[in-house]
Formats: structure tokens, sequence, C-alpha cells
């Protein structure tokens, strides 16, 4: 009887043990979370869009232990085309969705500008929109021609499939047959490195981007653009006369783990992140 009474004591004990153990949430594994968000999430596109769903991705990781986001780029061409085609469960374009893509769906997650780029040393301080022109048609081709030192100018000028490249080219109304370009780069911080590397060379890039450079010491500096400065701060209060949406793209209309991704890039929770990349976060 003894015996019995001792086996149930242990039986017991053994299940207090076992229920505390099951209310335990660091017990509990990534597959057992109550949102139960798990598998690869795999995003493709925009250079200017992936560094920020980069760090977007890490911070979305640390809340979902079961989620692994890996982010490619290759221009807003590549992410177009790899969400429309299933490649990547969401593409990264650094623009809006023209209405010939409105097979597709379009989340913007933050607003960038694109701003005109030269060396720190450069004595040129401004530029009027019809000088660009003249310089990115060959019709000025020496500083000399705009009130700067007598050097030939090098134009820096985006590869095919660049969103960058559009809005630059559509907005200076120019075709891009029309550029006489010295060089050619593919993202943003290939365009930064070969301005800064060369004092003579001038291009267009993210000001987000171009901003956050500048900020870490790189030598260029980013030219006004219909007497607007070129900052952040007037991409944000509309001021600047060239600006676009940091954008995610899905074939259909999200579902399970791309919607809580995307909702989550669109969220206050990645404001800071937004900011600190010199971007402007967008408010649902």
């Amino acid at each position: 009887m003894k015996k019995l009474k001792n086996l149930a004591l242990i039986s017991i004990a053994l299940g207090i043990g076992l229920g505390i153990q099951s209310c335990n949430p660091s017990s509990q594994t990534a597959a057992q979370k109550p949102d139960g968000l798990q598998g690869k999430l795999v995003l493709t596109g925009s250079s200017t869009v992936a560094p920020l769903v980069a760090e977007i991705g890490k911070r979305f990781e640390s809340e979902h232990p079961g989620v692994r986001v890996d982010v490619q780029t290759g221009g807003s061409s590549r992410g177009i085309a790899d969400a429309r085609n299933g490649v990547a469960n969401i593409g990264m374009a650094s623009r809006s969705l023209k209405p010939e893509e409105n097979d597709l769906q379009g989340f913007a997650i933050a607003r960038d500008g694109i701003g005109i780029i030269v060396h720190k040393e450069n004595s040129v301080s401004s530029l009027s929109n019809q000088q660009i022109i003249d310089i990115y048609t060959g019709k000025i081709n020496n500083w000399q021609q705009v009130k700067g030192k007598n050097a030939p100018i090098t134009v820096v000028n985006k590869a095919e499939g660049r969103s960058t490249l559009e809005l630059f080219l559509a907005y200076f109304k120019l075709k891009n047959s029309d550029v006489k370009a010295s060089v050619v780069i593919g993202d943003n911080q290939q365009g930064i490195k070969t301005v800064a590397g060369n004092p003579n060379a001038i291009g267009y890039v993210s000001i987000g981007t171009a901003e956050f450079s500048i900020n870490n010491g790189i030598p260029i500096e980013l030219l006004p653009l219909n007497g607007i400065a070129a900052t952040t701060e007037n991409v944000k209060n509309g001021k600047f006369p060239l600006s676009r949406s940091l954008t995610l793209i899905t074939k259909t209309q999200p579902q399970g783990l791309d919607k809580a991704f995307i909702e989550f890039a669109q969220s206050p929770q990645v404001h800071d992140i937004v900011k600190s990349q010199d971007f402007v976060p967008i408010s649902k």
C-alpha cells in the first residue's frame, strides 16, 4: 500500500513538472510559435531597395526564428520579372508599377529621390536642367563650359533594366540612345564609387544612398535640381521634383509568409531602419 502511494506521488510530481515545462515559452520551437510562420522568403530586384529590405529581413527573422529571408539584387526589371514568373516570392523595384504592369501587386515601403552627384572637389555647385541634358547628350563635354575647371566631363550612366535610368530619362525627356556615356554602371554603390574616384565625373543615384555615403565620408556631393536641394527632407515634404516609391511586388495578392513580411515592411516597426538608410518612411 505504501509502495502504491509513493508511485502515485511520483506520478503527480512528474505531471506537474511536465505541465510547467509545456507552459514555458522558451521551450517552444519556431514551428510551435503562435503565428506558425516558417520557411524561406526570396526577394530579388532593385539595388536601391535591397539593402533596406535586407535590414528589415534581419529584424523579421529575429521575431520569427523559423523564417529565413534571402535578398538578391539585379535591378528593378529582374525583380518585376522574377515576381511575375514565380522565381522569387517578392520582387523589389525602386519605382511604382506602370499601368501595363497591372497584372502584379505593388506595395510601397518607403520613398526616395534621384539626385545628380559630382565629386566633392568639383567647384560646380549647381546645373540647370538644360545643362544636365547637354552634358548627357555630349553637347557640353568640358567642365569649363559650366563655369568649372578646364577638364573633360566623365559621364556616368545607368545600365538598362535599372529603374533609376528609366526615371532619369523620363524626367529629362531623353532616350537612352541620346546619352553619350563614358561609363555605364549597375547599382548605386558602383555609381558612387565611380564618381568618388574621379573628380571629373558626374552621375545620378538614389538620394538616400548618396546621403548615407556622404555621412560616412565618401567624397561626393549632391547637386540641387530646379533649385531644390537634393535631400531626404525635400523628398519627404514633396518639394523635390524627382522622387519615387520603393516597392515590393507580388504576382498575386500576398498570403501567408509573403503577406506577413510585406505588412511588417510597411509598419512603424521598421521606420527607424528606413530613416537610418536616409529614406522616407511611408505612413499607411
